[in-house]
């Protein structure tokens, strides 16, 4: 118990100083006007408070990734719990809060233009089909997730569920940010919290040994599967996440104050980092062993260890009714946003005004059909390749903001550390799987330390070259 409160402990000093520190490198200025002012179109420009729009970002980017990537993280053992923290706190916080905060600098930008911003037009088109690319896979994998949990918990058929689902993200794609989501998500805030904090009491009370493997990195993964890379890709968004890049800026265009972003940004991913925490440490309590953890995840998914789980510790009934709803909410309220992401984004890449409606349909309608397809390809590799292209994007939008801080005369490093640490991990995971290049593992790991080693040489180059003015960044 100590050592899973110690780790909650650290995510929320990380909060209070590391925090405050890359807050003072970005600067907020309390008195400069803010998209949600300037821009106020009563579609995805409307000013909402703080705590509403802290909970809207939580459960924007808390999917199934920082449920299922710690399930099938906590197979290596107690060093996905350290990952969890000090991935959160230096790598995925701070990611947040950069691509967040640039955002709101330039009218609510999205992604793509915010590297194109600072990295040129080539690497704008890039991130243009990129991040279109993440979100449709984040949307069909944030509707079959949530559909198997449903018809397992409810019973009706899965494809039934699976219609359910899109149909509320079409809603929810093309109403009023404050119609559906901003009404929606503090019902969806109360079941979050009561599966975290049912699940957690529940464990403790319970009499399952709390983390008995203590601090003991040693791989404990059942098929001898190396920590690096793959840890580091599997846990995903309860660490670090690409698509948390391009849901950040959905909450700029609505936040009252730059002051405000740290608590928003830097704060929901701490808060994400928690949930982690709780199923690493769900993970590696409930189940004996890895072993039996991995004979779970064989039987049923990380899906079925959720229900398993929450089935066990709160015995059946309405609570574990609610316990799994509480997780189904995560992958639900980042899927309607992915899709809303994506329109915007494709919006922004044409030109396209959206405040009418057939401006929206225009684009939506294809966007749904091309999910709805690939919603029928096989659910474990459409999650790695999901996988391995949140990480990618993650490392690009590090990237971006290290040269956004260098261009401003400010402090890149906060940014530039973890995009090397992300870009080795990215170019190896994909040199060495199934889905890339099946290279051996020892080729890839050089692979992965050489790419992540170039792009820091080519960035301190570039940076040093006369075209970078400080005037850009402001």
């Amino acid at each position: 118990m100590l050592l899973f409160l110690a780790s909650v402990g650290l995510l929320i000093v990380g909060y209070i100083v590391y925090g405050a520190f890359v807050e003072k490198i970005f600067g907020p200025d309390p008195g400069r006007a803010v998209p949600a002012v300037t821009m106020a179109d009563g579609v995805d420009y409307v000013e909402m408070s703080t705590p509403k729009l802290y909970l809207i970002q939580i459960l924007n980017i808390a999917g199934l990734g920082p449920i299922f990537g710690p399930i099938l993280g906590a197979l290596y053992g107690p060093s996905a719990l350290l990952w969890v923290v000090f991935g959160c706190i230096f790598a995925g916080a701070v990611h947040d809060y950069f691509v967040g905060m640039i955002s709101i600098r330039h009218n609510g930008e999205s992604i793509p233009n915010i590297v194109g911003m600072t990295m040129g037009p080539v690497a704008k088109q890039i991130m243009n089909y990129f991040s279109v690319l993440l979100l449709l896979l984040v949307g069909v994998v944030f509707v079959l997730g949530p559909a198997a949990l449903l018809a397992k918990l409810l019973g009706l058929p899965l494809m039934a569920w699976v219609a359910i689902i899109f149909a509320y993200y079409f809603l929810a794609t093309m109403l009023p940010i404050d119609k559906i989501i901003g009404n929606l998500y503090p019902i969806f805030g109360a079941l979050l919290l009561f599966m975290s904090v049912s699940l957690t009491v529940m464990l403790f009370a319970s009499d399952h040994a709390i983390l008995p493997q203590g601090l003991d990195l040693a791989n404990a993964h059942p098929k001898n599967l190396p920590i690096w890379p793959l840890m580091f890709i599997t846990i995903a968004c309860g660490a670090i996440s690409g698509f948390h890049a391009t849901q950040s800026p959905i909450v700029a265009r609505c936040l009252k104050n730059e002051s405000n972003g740290r608590m928003v940004f830097y704060g929901a991913m701490i808060g994400e980092g928690i949930i982690g925490l709780i199923w690493v440490t769900l993970g590696l309590s409930f189940y004996e062993n890895s072993a039996a953890l991995q004979a779970a995840i064989a039987a049923g998914s990380p899906s079925g260890v959720v229900y398993e789980v929450s089935n066990g510790l709160l015995g059946g009934g309405i609570g574990t009714i609610l316990a799994v709803l509480g997780v189904v909410v995560l992958p639900i309220t980042s899927g309607d946003t992915a899709f809303r992401s994506a329109r915007l984004i494709i919006a922004e890449y044409f030109k396209m005004p959206q405040g009418p409606v057939a401006k929206r349909l225009i684009i939506a309608i294809p966007l749904f059909a091309v999910g709805i397809l690939v919603s029928f390809g096989d659910f474990n590799v459409i999650w790695r390749y999901f996988g391995w292209a949140n990480q990618t994007l993650a490392a690009m939008a590090l990237w971006a903001s290290a040269v956004y801080l260098a261009k401003a005369g400010k402090l890149h490093w906060v940014c530039t550390i973890p995009a090397t640490f992300m870009t080795a991990v990215t170019f190896a995971y994909i040199s060495a799987e199934k889905i890339g290049f099946s290279l051996p593992y020892n080729i890839s790991n050089i692979i992965g330390v050489v790419a992540g080693a170039a792009a820091l040489a080519f960035f301190l180059y570039a940076i040093r070259r006369p075209a970078i003015t400080p005037a850009a960044a402001e």
